[in-house]
């Protein structure tokens, strides 16, 4: 007898758990969603997710379907599950109606429009808790613009979350996903696992942001930057992206759809090819305490950490990278004094970078590496180690003569200053660098040196070898010891 009530009772909570949980998932086509691709689904959505909020919170659930969307409203302790074969389309901004407008925010004046509002986009939330965006689905930004028309009430945004905390984004594929894939602003304790984006212009934004991890993520984006970091004025104040990491992530500038398609073209001649991993350009806040491990780069740019605007960009490892086929400088760093900020902000500081353990192969012969502060404002204390690059070589005597403009307020890119007098490294207004196991080639003959230091303190070199044409210096140095 006290088997069978043992047996009765275990069958009742079993039961009931079951039904509870059933209870907290909430299938978007009991609120009427279609999932046909042809009618806007938007109101359905909505109105689910506006039922789980009610009810304190739960799993908005996408079955397999397309499911034609304009904005999405996330809400506190939702999760969206996109299931394998869900996938959310961006409709057309006709009527516009269907996406919320660009909204009036705090500071439109020290960051591009895109980092200006967050509103308009395909899904977004503002101020929110524990939200998670999970399942192996797709979000597809079909109808979203990739800039923006001023006078218009346009989307141009996949995935905008700003001033939210315990956020979780998993397993989902981004497709063609407008001016952002995700943007998240102010948003801390932020996880980013196994996402896959095949875009038209950035992949993830990562703005003002605290304990933020990405890990096994493919960034496929020609046109504009792959995982970047940011740390703009959006917020009304500068704030540091600090406690970042970035582990066993791939970015590459194929050409759009031909990553998630598995052909991996590069066949489209006007594409940019960027792709890469970034800070900056907004760099107001600061990043602090950043570590970037196992990643790979493939037919875009390399690493480019860029302080322009006043921020600190301090406390960085960054290490075991391997690169092929790359556009421009593997390794790019800047100290400029553009000042987008409030006035009276004074010229940040780069310094205390580690960078380890990198392979380059095939890299564009104009640029090389470059680090560079400004005159007076110096790069300090970077350790470079075990570091291989293969370059394509083809440099000529003349280029090595160059003088290279200083373009201090410039927007900072590796093409800003042209081609470079040396094809290896190019290092300028640098307080402390140490260079172990360097070693620079070229796969053709190249008549510049491998390496120039001008305006440099404190440089420290331990097996470092660069391959150089007969009668051109490995080394030049220009006031510099």
């Amino acid at each position: 007898m006290k088997y069978k009530f043992m047996t009765a009772l275990f069958l009742f909570i079993a039961w009931n758990g079951a039904a509870f949980a059933q209870g907290s998932v909430y299938n978007v086509k009991r609120s009427g969603a279609t999932g046909g691709g042809q009618i806007s689904d938007t109101k359905a959505i909505n109105r689910t997710i506006d039922s789980a909020a009610a009810n304190g919170g739960g799993q908005v659930y996408f079955p397999a379907g397309n499911y034609l969307s304009g904005s999405i409203h996330l809400k506190s302790n939702i999760s969206l599950y996109l299931e394998q074969g869900a996938t959310i389309i961006a409709t057309d901004q006709s009527p516009a109606s269907e996406y919320d407008a660009a909204e009036q925010t705090v500071n439109m004046t020290y960051q591009d429009y895109g980092h200006s509002h967050f509103h308009d986009a395909l899904i977004w939330g503002e101020n929110l808790h524990d939200v998670s965006i999970l399942g192996r689905g797709m979000i597809w930004g079909k109808g979203l613009l990739h800039d923006y028309e001023k006078g218009s009430p346009v989307a141009n945004k996949s995935l905008v979350l700003y001033k939210c905390r315990n956020v979780i984004i998993k397993d989902v594929t981004f497709k063609h996903a407008g001016w952002f894939a995700i943007l998240a602003t102010g948003v801390d304790n932020l996880t980013i696992d196994n996402v896959k984006m095949d875009t038209n212009r950035d992949g993830m934004d990562i703005d003002c942001c605290r304990n933020v991890h990405i890990s096994n993520c493919s960034v496929n984006s020609p046109w504009d930057d792959g995982i970047c970091l940011k740390s703009s004025f959006a917020l009304g104040f500068a704030r540091a992206t600090e406690n970042v990491t970035i582990t066993n992530c791939g970015v590459s500038g194929f050409d759009e759809g031909s990553f998630l398609a598995g052909t991996y073209t590069t066949a489209d001649s006007n594409a940019y090819r960027t792709g890469r991993i970034k800070f900056g350009t907004e760099s107001n806040g600061g990043f602090i305490n950043v570590a970037i491990s196992n990643c790979t780069f493939d037919h875009c740019q390399g690493l480019a950490l860029e302080t322009e605007d006043g921020a600190l960009l301090q406390d960085v490892t960054i290490s075991n990278i391997t690169m092929r086929h790359i556009v421009s400088a593997p390794i790019f760093m800047r100290l400029g004094a553009r000042m987008r900020g409030p006035q009276g902000t004074p010229i940040g500081e780069l310094r205390r970078v580690s960078i380890n353990n990198v392979r380059v192969y095939d890299s564009n012969p104009r640029f090389g590496c470059i680090i560079t502060g400004i005159p007076g404002h110096y790069i300090q204390d970077i350790d470079l180690n075990n570091i291989r690059i293969y370059y394509n070589g083809d440099g000529t005597a003349e280029q090595a003569t160059k003088t290279v403009p200083e373009l201090e307020k410039n927007y900072p890119e590796p093409s800003m200053f042209g081609t470079m007098p040396s094809y290896g490294f190019y290092i300028r207004h640098v307080d402390g660098i140490k260079l172990r196991d360097v070693e620079v080639s070229h796969l053709n003959t190249d008549a510049r040196p491998a390496f120039i230091f001008d305006d440099v303190k404190g440089v420290d070199m331990h097996n470092v070898r660069g391959q150089v044409a007969k009668g051109v210096d490995q080394v030049k140095r220009i006031n510099s010891n």
